[in-house]
């Protein structure tokens, strides 16, 4: 069965042709790369022109459009979904699709996705909030709970008419839509966390705009859960906890953007960048 990686891109620059010069040494090839550049202002799409890939760029719309876009032109009968911050085992590829390519499973996510970028503080912080103290980008103790699909058969995601566009939880919309989970494969990836106090406020800014199952009540619950108050013993006895003193100011600083998100969500219903 032939591959079609796809790869939303925004401003991603530092680390695009890592992740791509990784996807192009797989011992098994794809039949295709296809890159979304979403609108980014860097020099992003440039770079992304020197390699051997398909290169969409539309205006910033979010992740999920980028995705969905590159889903219905995409040749591959499995797609395959990364983002730019990545890189990969040589048997990445291999490993994630071998299930679906026997017809085993329709599809999958690799629970042996690791932080990249262990070595920044900043990074190792973004695990210990979401309290995983390891370089696991996800609970070891819990390997079938992920909704995120890394490859799927193209004719389910078809099917369902791809991910809703939900902002930040968009990759978690299909297991509502098909009815199963992704089933979890041993295939090696290296994620980025964010490394430094800008990126970790873009991204916090943008996870406070996510629905929540309780709507505005819910959105309202977290502004309480990231208020000041919890965030200065939070951030105090974690740092202390995981002998990280950068948590404390990580901690600040995510829980002001998250929070900063929240409230724009509330007044605007644009979630999706």
């Amino acid at each position: 069965m032939t591959i079609s990686v796809i790869i939303p891109v925004y401003n991603e620059e530092q680390h695009i042709q890592a992740c791509l010069k990784s996807l192009l040494s797989q011992s098994t090839n794809p039949a295709e790369i296809i890159v979304v550049d979403d609108g980014s202002t860097d020099q992003t799409a440039n770079l992304v022109k020197q390699f051997p890939v398909t290169l969409i760029t539309v205006d910033h719309q979010g992740p999920g459009t980028a995705r969905n876009l590159a889903a219905k032109s995409a040749k591959g009968e499995i797609l395959v979904f990364v983002d730019a911050d990545m890189v990969f085992d040589k048997q990445f590829l291999k490993h994630l699709t071998a299930p679906v390519i026997t017809g085993q499973e329709k599809g999958v996510y690799n629970y042996t996705e690791y932080v990249g970028n262990w070595d920044s503080p900043l990074a190792r912080c973004w695990n210990y909030n979401q309290n995983n103290p390891g370089k696991l980008m996800l609970d070891p103790n819990s390997p079938h709970q992920s909704e995120d699909f890394r490859a799927i058969l193209k004719k389910e995601f078809i099917r369902v008419g791809g991910f809703d566009l939900t902002g930040y939880t968009d990759s978690r919309t299909l297991v509502a839509k098909l009815g199963y989970r992704p089933t979890p494969v041993k295939a090696v990836s290296y994620h980025h966390n964010p490394s430094s106090l800008n990126e970790v406020a873009l991204q916090a800014n943008w996870i406070g705009k996510r629905k929540t199952k309780l709507g505005t009540l819910g959105k309202l619950i977290n502004l309480i859960r990231y208020s000041v108050p919890l965030s200065l013993t939070i951030g105090i006895f974690k740092s202390i906890y995981y002998h990280e003193p950068a948590f404390f100011i990580f901690k600040l600083v995510y829980d002001f953007y998250y929070s900063l998100g929240t409230i724009k969500s509330l007044i605007s219903n644009n979630l999706n960048k």
